[in-house]
């Protein structure tokens, strides 16, 4: 059936576009003294004489060649073989579109749940009206205002980086009323929390205008230390709870050892290092949190080595970032930055010189800030989505009698969210979760072109201006396979999240 389906969707794909189009119509006001000629050419060229559905099946033919090694996808309008096209393209979005979407996934989900679990607090308040808003605005009109407000102004505040006190205040005031709104609680404890919050944040800021951290910045022990505590107070919350002794202690162990390896892991991440020395990093630190959990209890060994392996990996992030930001006061400064760091266009700065691009760090410190504004575009309208389906989607698990009897029973309400509720409320989330990630290969049009990136959305622009049917339909035939594979993938998740749907003897 998958193989039917994309049979068919490519057949009306291809002869509706074949028939749509009009590559001929260019030369309608031509001048030309060889016109006839040019027309009968691009004739000959693109079998304009031979009838859609024929050369349907000429194209067809090259696809299924695959099978006995003879793939073919023709070529385009230029003469560049479609594959090579699509090799050039696909790298390129997924480096743009992946890390929004994971970012969009991880957060929205867990704000959702965290909404639903909460409902009509604060936090559920001030959450549905942000995620309606996001979900509300065009995706042009945000990239415009990123490119204005988190470039454009950004890089001219860091000629000279200054925090007028008036702008701690406001930030310290929002961040204060942020994080009370998460924490929720009565309202002596909702404006103690606003005032704890936001002291530390205006703390913060000062010492990062007084120590000029934003042209040098650092996370520096302490800072790592601080993160990697609370990525374990998360992740023990998650997995047993904070009253778990033992659980604390494969938790908070596993940060405190990620702390003093900060130092000797240095040795490792050298100038001259490349991915291979970032995963040695990840695999030394989940080794030990692996070890730690284990160690801590022969009971449940299964629940702390979770725990140390998780935060391991989070709190050795925060590592790694540290590293890339030291470089950025040389990158700041280079001629090819000239002092104005975060692009508004492109995918790198093609003025770095090869000792730079072969610097490791530099390097991926630029392709990160290629990917900020394009990231953060498309995980704001991508996040709104997510809050509102995980929200939905837990509150209507939550009032199941399963879970009401599952209180009865005494467990706490720590374990029947996460272990009963929230596992059933992913079930509704796999078909959209699946399709969005077999959706990224498509590529982002509008992100794209408001941020001159040349992936596959840029590419499927292009074969439709130049009415170039074969670029059009490679760059469809991969968005429709993964679509029908993610059906079936998001088919056969439905048992692992739910063992009721598998099938049986």
């Amino acid at each position: 059936m998958m193989l039917v389906i994309v049979f068919g969707a490519s057949f009306l794909a291809y002869n509706l576009q074949a028939f749509s189009s009009d590559p001929l119509s260019v030369f309608g006001e031509s001048t030309e003294k060889n016109k006839s000629y040019l027309i009968a050419k691009m004739i000959r060229d693109l079998q304009l004489d031979v009838p859609p559905p024929i050369r349907y099946f000429s194209w067809l033919r090259g696809i299924v060649g695959g099978l006995w090694g003879n793939f073919d996808m023709g070529l385009t309008r230029t003469k560049l073989p479609v594959i090579e096209a699509l090799g050039q393209a696909i790298p390129v979005t997924i480096k743009l579109v992946i890390t929004s979407t994971i970012l969009a996934i991880i957060l929205g989900i867990s704000i959702g749940m965290i909404t639903a679990i909460r409902q009509y607090s604060r936090f559920d308040y001030t959450m549905t009206f942000v995620s309606f808003l996001l979900f509300s605005l065009p995706v042009f009109w945000v990239a415009v205002l990123l490119k204005e407000f988190m470039a454009i102004e950004f890089n001219d505040f860091l000629v000279n980086p200054n925090i007028p006190p008036l702008a701690i205040f406001i930030f310290a005031l929002i961040f204060g009323f942020v994080i009370a709104g998460f924490i929720g609680g009565k309202r002596k404890n909702f404006f103690t929390t606003i005032a704890a919050a936001g002291t530390f944040a205006a703390a913060l800021l000062v010492f990062a205008d007084q120590t000029q951290w934003f042209i040098k910045p650092s996370l520096g022990i302490f800072g790592v230390s601080f993160l990697a505590l609370v990525n374990s107070a998360i992740v023990i919350q998650l997995i047993s709870g904070l009253d778990s002794k033992k659980g604390r202690q494969a938790g908070f162990g596993t940060a405190i050892a990620i702390a003093i390896l900060y130092f000797p892991l240095q040795t490792i991440m050298r100038a001259n290092a490349s991915a291979l020395n970032v995963i040695a990093v990840f695999v030394i630190t989940t080794v030990i949190g692996l070890a730690i959990g284990y160690s801590v209890s022969s009971i449940d060994r299964r629940v702390y080595t979770r725990i140390g392996f998780f935060t391991a990996l989070l709190s050795t992030v925060p590592i790694i970032v540290d590293r890339f930001m030291r470089e950025f006061p040389g990158y700041l400064n280079s001629d090819a930055i000239n002092g104005r760091p975060v692009p508004t266009l492109g995918q790198q700065n093609d003025l770095l010189t090869d000792e730079q691009i072969g610097n490791f760090w530099i390097s991926g410190l630029d392709t990160a800030l290629h990917l900020v504004l394009p990231t953060v575009a498309l995980t704001l309208i991508s996040f709104a989505g997510y809050v509102r389906f995980s929200r939905g989607s837990l509150l209507e698990v939550l009032n199941m009698d399963y879970i009401r009897t599952a209180r009865a029973k005494g467990l706490t309400e720590r374990t029947v969210v996460i272990r009963h509720g929230m596992r059933n409320a992913m079930l509704p989330l796999t078909t959209i979760l699946v399709n969005d990630v077999a959706g990224l290969l498509g590529g982002a049009i509008i992100t794209e072109g408001v941020f001159a990136w040349k992936g596959m959305g840029q590419l499927f622009n292009d074969a439709l201006r130049s009415y170039d049917l074969n670029l059009f339909m490679g760059v469809f035939i991969i968005g429709a396979t993964l679509t029908v594979v993610a059906n079936f993938v998001s088919d056969l998740l439905y048992g692992v999240v739910d063992p009721r749907i598998r099938i049986r003897k």
